[in-house]
């Protein structure tokens, strides 16, 4: 499980920069295939911050696909409102941390 303690402000914080974020993954009838996984690393190599929209799930396969995703992708569920989730795992090199966290 990837381990990165966030506060509160943090989190605030992240989840004030997703809502500007479009869904950029989409997890539908097929589950967490490899092929998904690997465009959630990528997306969280490049952006750090993903949003994830969940299709046909009941609010607690959400809850259970949030989790599993977040401890398969090595990254923080930051939050879910409804059917979109926010996932985010900071850039270990600093000099391409596109995200400031206060």
């Amino acid at each position: 499980m990837y381990e990165f303690p966030l506060t509160g402000a943090q989190k605030r914080h992240l989840r004030g920069l997703g809502q500007q974020l479009s869904a950029t993954l989409h997890l539908g009838k097929d589950g967490l295939t490899a092929n998904f996984m690997a465009e959630m690393q990528n997306g969280l190599r490049a952006q750090e911050l993903v949003k994830v929209r969940l299709h046909g799930l009941d609010r607690d396969a959400c809850d259970m696909a949030c989790a599993q995703l977040a401890d398969e992708g090595r990254c923080v569920w930051i939050g879910r409102v409804g059917h979109t989730a926010l996932f985010y795992r900071q850039q270990p090199d600093p000099a391409l941390r596109q995200i400031e966290l206060p």
